[in-house]
């Protein structure tokens, strides 16, 4: 039995965030109901490329659900929604603030109708603060957060991050905040209000140039793909393509050098220490890059990888799912849907001995299971 078995979620998130979260809910087990718009459901089904119909997006982000199509404007909609809340575990969101207090169906209001519920609400800003009305895409908070300011050459624009990291964040966090809640009710018997933020979950990250900041006063520069306080730990040229190294102690140090058959290195007075590495940055790249510019990338990933020294290929996406763990792992997962025949989409990434993940609903066709859950409720449509 999958570890969220017998937790029933009603699911009101579109696009990224709440999707992902619930995903990773559902993969776990939870029967999730996501409630969706009658005529056109989650925007991210309409985002190409497409596949017989259906945005690839979409289908990337909403196995393990089930799409139960309400319109909540309508009272037929209002109290089927209000019954599934009556019997569910945890409700999630990600409507503007406000926007679901017009509609009945904000926490207080469902509290009363169902004090066990875990209500988790994502939004830009979060639900308190001068910010809160504001709306929250990836891209904006990006900006808003800083990691745009840490992102690219020092002599280039911000660069935006090239996923939707905020949303990813999110959801992880929500995930979190949803369990941590339901192991608090399994004692106090009660649910509570999961409050949510793309902004502080993309500060979150931000630590370490933000205690540089703190420390010294001083805003960090970006650094491209160096790293502010660790060298060499960034992408270096080969003769056939870029190895990433990331050298980030004394004794890797030692290794490397010794990796490439260059004591000098190690004893050279600009490279002793990490701090003088660091200083002297653009010489140690030229230095080693002179040297890796007669060695392959799979060359120097075995005589690294011999002396245990981290180290990779920079790869293409294709190439990503080419590594020689994606088989192995079944990092890839394979369903089979009804309308679209064979599709895959990245496995579970929590690994449970003996719970394990059991994925089996395919992404859903837009009230694929309207009538069934509407029966359940005693409904009629």
């Amino acid at each position: 039995m999958a570890p969220l078995s017998g937790l029933r979620i009603v699911d009101l998130t579109r696009v990224v965030a709440g999707p992902f979260c619930t995903m990773m809910l559902g993969d776990m087990g939870a029967e999730v109901l996501k409630i969706e718009e009658p005529t056109h459901g989650d925007d991210s089904r309409a985002w190409a490329p497409f596949l017989e119909g259906t945005g690839s997006f979409f289908l990337a982000l909403n196995r393990s659900k089930k799409s139960v199509a309400l319109d909540l404007k309508t009272t037929a909609g209002a109290d089927a929604l209000r019954r599934l809340i009556e019997g569910a575990d945890v409700l999630i969101e990600n409507f503007r603030p406000g926007s679901l207090a017009e509609l009945g169906f904000d926490y207080p209001t469902v509290a009363a109708l169902n004090p066990r519920l875990i209500y988790c609400s994502i939004s830009g800003y979060g639900q308190t603060g001068p910010a809160s009305h504001l709306p929250g895409y990836d891209a904006v908070l990006q900006g808003e957060a800083g990691i745009m300011d840490m992102t690219g050459f020092q002599d280039g624009e911000p660069t935006r991050v090239g996923v939707a990291i905020t949303d990813y964040l999110a959801g992880l966090y929500a995930t979190q905040g949803i369990l941590l809640a339901l192991n608090d009710r399994h004692t106090s018997g009660l649910g509570q209000h999961v409050d949510i933020s793309l902004f502080e979950a993309m500060l979150s990250v931000m630590r370490l140039p933000m205690a540089v900041l703190l420390a010294t006063g001083t805003t960090p520069s970006r650094v491209g793909n160096d790293h502010l306080n660790i060298a060499p730990y960034q992408p270096l040229r080969a003769k056939d393509g870029l190895i990433i190294v990331a050298v980030a102690n004394p004794a890797l140090w030692i290794r490397f050098c010794d990796a490439m058959q260059r004591p000098d290195w190690r004893d050279d007075p600009r490279f002793t220490t990490n701090t003088d590495r660091v200083a002297n940055r653009v010489a140690l790249k030229e230095t080693i890059e002179q040297v890796f510019a007669g060695l392959t990338v799979e060359e120097l990933t075995a005589r690294l990888q011999a002396r245990n020294v981290p180290c990779g290929r920079v790869r293409s996406i294709g190439e990503a799912l080419d590594h020689p763990q994606v088989a192995p792992r079944e990092i890839l997962l394979a369903q089979q849907h009804p309308h679209f025949g064979r599709i895959e989409t990245l496995a579970p990434v929590v690994r449970l001995s003996r719970t394990p993940a059991q994925v089996t609903l395919p992404p859903p066709v837009l009230g694929e299971h309207t009538q069934e859950i509407l029966r359940g409720l005693g409904a009629r449509r």
